[in-house]
């Protein structure tokens, strides 16, 4: 596999972007990985390595790139931290996601070892907005999109994301924690009803015996069978969506 650092162009600085890719000369479907509240950290890495070893050209981009170079220890060890994390995550909307969402694009366009067509993205907690937000603000661009214990999609502010379900053109995936107390009991039936009032494809999955952060292995809520099983899900949603080059075996 290729690893490189990238430093991209963004509305508010420079993005500072791992990317991976497999080694085979090839140009590769892009895939976006959205951080999490903690941000970026070597599990992340491992993730986005996995996805790349499916047959993807992956970014992950520092979204809390405008404070600076923001880096927390996990798990988290006490208050202060916890204050500074949730900050952070406070700083961030969906206006400024997409904004550097738009920075990621004008990379991939020029970036010779991501394929031309469709991309995906993937985004956990926080970051389950983002991707919603990302499939209907571009949807000529995004395909797939993976939700995982997502928070914000729905609310009652102007710019909530599933209010975009009509411009949505992505197959998307959800994978809910079946407890979550950062998911309100309406986000469900509202997001489903939104949906599939406007034909968005999707599939939506409420995992038993699961709570919020379920599929990082170094967090105490870890469930390796769901967590693995979610892989399954979103590599299936990936390989019937985002196609891969001629000659390439994932």
């Amino acid at each position: 596999m290729h690893e490189k650092i990238e430093q991209i162009e963004g509305p508010g600085g420079q993005i500072e972007t791992f990317t991976v890719w497999p080694e085979d000369g090839k140009r590769h479907p892009p895939v976006i990985l959205y951080m999490d509240a903690p941000g970026i950290r070597e599990e992340l890495y491992g993730f986005c390595r996995r996805i790349a070893a499916q047959g993807y050209y992956v970014l992950l981009p520092d979204l809390y790139y405008r404070l600076g170079r923001k880096r927390f220890p996990t798990p988290i060890p006490n208050d202060d931290v916890r204050k500074e994390v949730f900050d952070a995550m406070y700083s961030l909307n969906n206006g400024l996601v997409m904004e550097d969402t738009r920075a990621l694009l004008d990379f991939l366009d020029t970036n010779v070892n991501a394929a031309f067509g469709p991309a995906g993205c993937i985004g956990y907690c926080m970051s389950g907005q983002y991707v919603v937000s990302a499939a209907g603000t571009f949807p000529d661009r995004f395909a797939a999109a993976a939700s995982l214990y997502g928070v914000g999609i729905v609310t009652d502010k102007e710019d909530s994301p599933h209010l975009l379900s009509p411009h949505i053109k992505a197959e998307l995936y959800f994978g809910f924690a079946e407890t979550d107390a950062w998911v309100p009991d309406n986000v469900i039936p509202d997001l489903k009803e939104a949906l599939e009032k406007n034909n968005v494809p999707y599939r939506l999955d409420i995992w038993p015996g699961t709570e919020h952060g379920f599929c990082f292995p170094e967090r105490p809520l870890y469930k390796a069978d769901a967590a693995e099983a979610v892989w399954e899900k979103v590599f299936d949603l990936y390989r019937r969506r985002l196609p891969q080059p001629e000659g390439t075996d994932t």
